[in-house]
């Protein structure tokens, strides 16, 4: 069993494949921590691993009692107020002002499967054998309050959920101003904070900082995830790296404000939390009532970061997406936005579509531009129906004229936002998220729909319904350009305002719900400026996101590597674009761009009408070259190799391997040529040590020991034959 409970001590186990969960109930009642780590055999009593000492200046929690408090003990779910001084996991505000809580050990169960979770994405099992949940209640008496806290074992694919579900009994009302989803407190703070950091065009950069005394924190306001951080923290020992030491990972299945901190005490032990950021937070709880947290996801590992990373990788692309596309090989997509902007025509979309399919493109898409009055950022988001001047036939037919050349269509929308150039916004002006009688700030000229109303979410979902109905539509690209300020709501009273961004992104995922259930065979791929909302929790819905707007090759490198570090690569958009690149004006090489852009769901954002007869063919063998290995790289195991982001940082390799280890494709990319270099090996990962294996283009055999242990030296092997800036080479290993 993966979940064993010593009743005589009170005490539970949770196993995974590798790694053990430890906890139990305190002599207060409340729970507390023993073990978290590599996996320890099941004994009848861990009462070895709790131990507390009378410590001078602190309080303790039962009168006469010198020993017992809460500042010095490990908890699972720890509040504020009754002898621990740390930042707790939650707070419930009362209707006497007192935020003192007491909620105590009431009882548990144990079941196979996993329950879902109201209004949110989760993690799932498709049989009650995958996976195995412990939910425990937490009651507090004065005020009539649970706490149910879920914990879901995923044994094979090693890694546990948690989440915390508080509900009122009571007839008064009460209002949780604090209500994380996790909280570990670990027994030293020996470690480095890892965290995926960046902006607009450069996000998910990996920085790693030192964990000192007091707290350290990342977090989002901007009612996204945002690109400016991630809902992912991971703690790891200072000599962990990629492929040795111990790591611990926290990640959080959601896409709204987040906070994800540690706070090291004066003992020098670490305590990690992630959940809704409490920060403007609030949520009135009245009898009857329940809120429930979004799920996090904790992976141990003890084989480095790359280790962590491939547990989260098996358990986000089988247990987290779903649906059709869920196990599909992705289309080989093209999409005309850097190619035309808004300027373009219902020919001339034709004639790229035309000369898109001639390519080996299996999936044309229409970004911005084909709706309303849209001929710059400045009017129409709301208006869901096609721009006659533009597609005088209308999307319908333009779709069926695409799909009867042998392709498949794809259509933009960004349906959160709305222009105040709109009809929408004439028609509705109080639907959007805004203060009476304040200013309402814009970014990219649009203002941002009040998807916490009911009333606003079918609006949008009937525009977007009709036009999946009436056209032959298999892929939606879903943007969303702006972050929330002023936020505000005229649907709901004064006490219910902080509860708006929670709410807001409930009615996201509502609407994604109901077009994922209604339309089952399109392919969402969530966008938002690029991945300023990359996550896990629209991964439930779009199994693939927008990296980037930043599709310049070498940058890629370090955005990929570091989402790599949660996310498969089945789940990154990364195209080819025409250069100079629009985001950065580097030029880099075609054959690099590709390089780079294989190692995720492929695609192309250029006019390729414009490209000479050499470019083509070229693109043409990159396609065919992608068609034949995509369900390697969108299945396989992808292991890290050199770093972008170490010191030198010139140059960056990866390698993804088949689960039966037959195949496997390396990506090596320098960015500057150096003159005169020394001999330089690439060592492989993942392979068998006994296969032989052959590598395409090279007239020799090399056994998995040779790869993994001596390396293949670049010098000799086609890298350096023609010097340039921005090289690369993609090596295909087969075994023998």
């Amino acid at each position: 069993m993966p979940i064993l409970y010593n009743g005589s001590t009170r005490e539970f186990h949770l196993q995974t494949e590798k790694t053990s969960y430890i906890f139990s109930v305190m002599e207060n009642g409340q729970l507390g921590q023993l073990y978290y780590g590599k996996k320890l055999r099941h004994r009848e009593s861990f009462e070895r691993l709790f131990h507390v000492e009378a410590t001078p200046n602190t309080a303790c929690t039962t009168e006469g009692d010198l020993v017992f408090s809460l500042d010095l003990v490990k908890q699972e779910y720890p509040a504020y107020g009754t002898t621990d001084f740390r930042e707790p996991a939650y707070q419930v505000l009362q209707e006497g002002g007192s935020r003192i809580t007491d909620f105590v050990y009431q009882d548990h169960r144990i079941f196979g499967g996993k329950e879902k979770l109201e209004g949110l994405p989760a993690t799932y099992a498709e049989n009650d054998g995958e996976a195995t949940t412990l939910e425990i209640t937490l009651y507090d008496q004065e005020i009539d309050v649970e706490v149910r806290l879920s914990y879901t074992v995923f044994e094979e694919l090693d890694a546990i959920s948690r989440s915390a579900r508080f509900i009122n009994y009571g007839e008064a009302d009460v209002n949780l101003t604090r209500a994380l989803s996790v909280s570990i407190d670990l027994p030293d703070a020996n470690f480095e904070m890892v965290q995926l950091s960046g902006a607009w065009a450069r996000e998910r950069h990996i920085k790693n900082r030192r964990l000192v005394p007091g707290l350290q924190s990342i977090a989002s306001t901007r009612g996204t995830s945002s690109a400016q951080q991630n809902p992912f923290l991971a703690l790891k020992r200072p000599e962990t790296t990629e492929h040795q030491g111990e790591v611990y990972g926290a990640s959080l299945v959601y896409s709204g404000n987040f906070l994800a901190q540690v706070e090291v005490d004066h003992y020098d032990t670490a305590r990690l939390m992630i959940g809704i950021n409490p920060f403007d937070f609030n949520w009135l709880l009245k009898n009857g009532e329940s809120f429930q947290t979004p799920e996090a996801v904790l992976v141990y590992s003890d084989a480095g970061l790359n280790g962590m990373s491939q547990t989260y990788h098996r358990l986000y692309r089988t247990r987290l997406a779903r649906g059709k596309w869920r196990d599909r090989e992705r289309p080989v997509l093209i999409n005309n936005w850097e190619a035309t902007y808004f300027d373009f025509n219902e020919q001339k979309i034709f004639e790229l579509a035309q000369s898109s399919k001639e390519l080996g493109v299996e999936l044309f898409v229409l970004d911005d531009g084909w709706f309303g009055k849209r001929d710059a950022d400045t009017s129409s988001l709301g208006d869901w129906f096609e721009d006659k001047r533009k597609l005088p036939n209308g999307i319908t037919q333009l779709a069926k004229a695409i799909t009867g050349l042998g392709m498949e269509f794809g259509l933009w929308f960004e349906p959160e936002m709305v222009s105040k150039a709109s009809d929408l916004y004439n028609a509705h002006p109080d639907w959007v998220i805004h203060v009476p009688n304040r200013r309402m700030s814009h970014g990219r000229n649009q203002l941002v729909l009040d998807f916490s109303r009911q009333e606003v979410v079918d609006y949008i979902y009937g525009l977007m319904a009709k036009v999946l109905r009436d056209a032959p539509i298999s892929y939606v690209k879903w943007d969303m350009n702006r972050y929330m300020t002023e936020v505000g709501s005229l649907g709901h009273p004064a006490d219910r305002q902080r509860e708006v961004a929670h709410r807001y992104i409930l009615g996201v995922y509502s609407l994604y719900e109901r077009l994922t259930s209604e339309f089952p065979h399109v392919l969402f791929e969530s966008c938002a400026g690029g991945g300023s909302r990359f996550d896990p929790g629209l991964l439930h819905y779009a199994p693939q996101g927008w990296t980037s707007d930043d599709t310049d090759a070498v940058e890629r490198l370090k955005i990929q590597y570091g989402t790599s570090l949660v996310y498969p690569v089945s789940s990154m958009g990364a195209h080819v674009s025409a250069v100079p690149n629009h985001q950065v004006g580097r030029v880099t090489s075609l054959e690099t761009r590709a390089n780079v852009a294989y190692f995720g769901a492929f695609g192309y954002e250029l006019d390729v009408t414009m490209m000479t007869d050499e470019e083509k063919e070229q693109v043409k063998e990159q396609i065919r070259f992608y068609k034949e290995n995509r369900s390697l790289i969108q299945q396989g195991q992808f292991y890290r190799i050199e770093n972008p982001f170490a010191e030198d940082g010139n140059r960056t390799s990866w390698l993804v391997v088949s689960d039966d280890q037959s195949e496997a494709l390396l990506g090596y990319y320098q960015v500057l040529s150096t003159p005169n270099p020394g001999l330089s090996r690439v060592f492989f990962k993942g392979l068998n040590p006994e296969f032989e294996y052959t590598i395409e283009g090279l007239d020799a055999t090399f056994y998995g020991d040779e790869l993994m242990g001596a390396g293949l030296q670049l010098n000799r092997y086609r890298l350096n034959e023609h010097p340039a800036d921005f090289s690369s080479v993609v090596y295909k290993v087969k075994r023998v």
